[in-house]
């Protein structure tokens, strides 16, 4: 019975042929599932499905390959999609949102952790939070930060940092260590992972305390930062970052050098960019001096070189400004590093004399800084003078000003180092001027003025000067002149005079020679004469003498080799009766061997003979000729007999047995044989 607008499905085998009220609203192909396939279904209104379960409207689920191997959606099934597997393995794992229940129905704001491996679909409804992840694994340098998203009893990692459950509160954090596998629980999420920073004993890194917000410096350590710390950057003026920078040289007097390569277009390296977290250093050279001020504890601290400075959070470097240039010129060089000498500074002052002359001086000072035994007091002192070369050029230049403007310009012409050494270091007690100068300030020691050039500003007085010089050195020029000419004829009547000694002197030497070689020539040849003879006697005596040798060494060669000849027969002899003696060893153990395996032989055949008769078969053969003749006996009727021949001795217990009628084996074999002997 069917009513209008009823839909059905067919699914029976063969032909179908719609009747006249029927129409076919659609053919519908069967899906085939498989173990990674599903299909994901929605009731159109309630029904009960194949399966006998009953559909409410609206309701999805999913048709596995477990519930039938081929789907043919219903009339009031509607088919949304497929869903494909989803599978871990056993290092990942995931999260689902909104999990179906075991009724079958959505658990809508909870979560359901699945850990690999494992296989399943996800239900309708279902979806993972952050798809499928990776498990956790960290190393002994590792850490993973985690918080709380709400509360829980913590138990996930209780039998490796903790001896029992921690009841976590939402909004906590709190960091583990490797190694460690780990997968967080649903409660928790994962901020970072934390490595361990490995530092070296001039290497550290600043850090803060996000909690208390004080930062501390950690070196030469390996540090791993936990969950209330971060990495802190320390700022720098942007000079210093300068004067931290590879190409730059800390020094204050390479700092001209540096401006004039860049001048000339000589390409600097890219500095590199400094990481802002790490601890800031700066190696001090040999002979020179830092200043650290620590604004946090209103104290300075000066390092000497050469040695490795490493600032902390609150500290700063101390940046000198220098004055360079000639004359002088105020903030030229910039650096951290403070010389101590010994060096020099060089500057171009003018001066004006007594009589209005007007002079431009370029002296150059060399100082150093007296630290003495490098206390702190002495230390600190070195920096109290920011720019202690301006301080002191213009310090100097004062006083030599004054000094030059009470002389006149002749007299500072002829004494212009005295007038201004004077000027510089003073006289003292003794009216001697002094070796050094010294700064109280900064303990500044000048120990020497060098004046490098003196020139007149004024143009008339330059020319004045100029020709005055020039007379002067013609006065002297001709001076010397004829004091070297009449050295010159000195030194030529003195080679005269010696020229006759030494040709007198070599003329005695020469006869005195002549004389020598004279008796050297007879000395040589009487020694000839009587070398030649001890030559010949020498000779005809080592000739005899090798013969004689050579004789005995023949003798004694001829004795070896009949000696060799000798014990080499004898040497034979013995290995022929030696090899003899042994073959005939061999050929008797031969022959013996021979026997042996003879008797062997004849052994093994009588006893196979033997076994092969068997003891009752002899027995028999033995036995059969007397039983014979025992049986022929008795049957003639006689009951015993003796038959000799009357050689072979008779055994008169046995005869006696026999007699008795007692016969053995023993008795009946030698009747037997007595009787073939008869």
């Amino acid at each position: 019975m069917r009513f209008c607008g009823e839909e059905w499905l067919v699914r029976k085998t063969g032909a179908y042929l719609p009747g006249a009220y029927e129409e076919v609203v659609e053919i519908v192909d069967a899906i085939v599932l498989t173990e990674k396939e599903a299909v994901h279904v929605r009731a159109t209104r309630t029904f009960q499905d194949d399966l006998g379960v009953l559909r409410k409207n609206g309701e999805e689920w999913l048709v596995k390959l477990s519930d039938t191997e081929t789907y043919i959606p219903g009339v009031y099934e509607q088919v949304i999609g497929v869903v494909p597997i989803t599978t871990l393995s056993n290092r990942q794992y995931c999260v689902i949102l909104d999990p179906v229940g075991e009724d079958g129905k959505p658990q809508l704001g909870q979560k359901k952790l699945v850990k690999g491996e494992t296989s399943f679909f996800l239900m309708p409804g279902e979806k993972l939070e952050n798809g499928i992840q990776d498990v956790h694994v960290m190393g002994e340098d590792e850490g993973l930060i985690l918080r709380a998203k709400e509360s829980f009893l913590d138990d996930t990692i209780q039998p490796y940092a903790f001896p029992q459950a921690v009841k976590r509160n939402p909004g906590d954090k709190w960091m583990i260590r490797g190694p460690i596998e780990y997968i967080p629980p649903t409660e928790v999420e994962a901020i970072i992972k934390r490595y361990s920073i490995p530092l070296d004993e001039n290497e550290g890194i600043y850090v803060r305390n996000v909690k208390t917000g004080r930062v501390r410096e950690i070196c030469g350590e390996t540090y791993m930062l936990n969950q209330d710390e971060e990495l802190w950057p320390k700022e720098l003026p942007s000079v210093v970052e300068d004067l931290l920078s590879g190409y730059k040289d800390p020094l204050a007097d390479r700092g001209e050098w540096s401006k004039q390569s860049t001048a000339v277009g000589f390409a600097q390296p890219i500095s590199q960019v400094r990481e802002k977290t790490r601890v800031v250093t700066l190696r001090v050279p040999h002979n020179a001096a830092v200043q650290v001020y620590d604004y946090k504890e209103k104290k300075a601290r000066v390092v000497f070189g050469p040695d490795l400075v490493m600032l902390g959070p609150d500290e700063q470097f101390t940046q000198l400004s220098l004055s360079g240039g000639k004359p002088k010129r105020p903030n030229i060089i910039r650096s951290l590093c403070l010389l101590l000498g010994p060096d020099f500074c060089t500057d171009i002052l003018t001066v004006e004399t007594a009589d209005h002359a007007r002079l431009q001086l370029q002296l150059a000072y060399n100082w150093h800084f007296d630290v003495g035994n490098k206390s702190p007091e002495s230390a600190t002192k070195l920096f109290s003078v920011p720019d202690f070369v301006g301080d002191l050029c213009k310090a100097l230049a004062s006083r030599i000003r004054g000094a030059v403007a009470g002389v006149f310009f002749d007299d500072f012409h002829k004494n212009s180092a005295r007038i201004i050494r004077l000027a510089v270091f003073g006289q003292d007690e003794n009216q001697k001027i002094r070796n050094q100068f010294c700064f109280p300030q900064n303990n500044l020691v000048i120990t020497s003025v060098d004046i490098q050039s003196v020139e007149p500003v004024d143009q008339r007085t330059r020319d004045s000067l100029q020709k005055s010089v020039q007379l002067a050195i013609e006065i002297t020029t001709q001076s010397l002149e004829a004091a070297a000419r009449h050295e010159a004829e000195r030194r030529e009547q003195e080679a005269k005079g010696r020229l006759e000694r030494q040709k007198i002197t070599d003329e005695v030497e020469a006869e005195h020679a002549r004389k020598e070689l004279l008796e050297l020539q007879a000395s040589s040849m009487v020694v000839e004469s009587c070398g030649q003879a001890k030559a010949e006697a020498q000779s005809r005596a080592e000739a005899q003498r090798i013969e004689g040798e050579a004789a005995v060494e023949q003798a004694k060669l001829k004795a070896e080799a009949i000696r060799i000849e000798a014990e080499t027969e004898l040497e034979r002899l013995s290995k022929a009766r030696t090899a003899e003696i042994h073959y005939l060893q061999e050929q008797n153990q031969l022959e013996v061997l021979k026997v042996q395996e003879i008797a062997d032989i004849e052994t093994r055949k009588f006893k196979n003979i033997v076994d092969s008769l068997g003891s009752e078969t002899i027995r028999s053969i033995a036995l059969a000729g007397p039983e014979l003749q025992v049986k022929l006996l008795q049957g003639l009727g006689i009951k015993s007999t003796l038959i000799t021949d009357g050689m072979t001795p008779l055994n008169l217990f046995s005869t006696a047995k026999g007699l008795l009628g007692i016969t053995s084996p023993k008795s009946l074999e030698e009747s037997s044989k007595g009787e073939e002997d008869t």
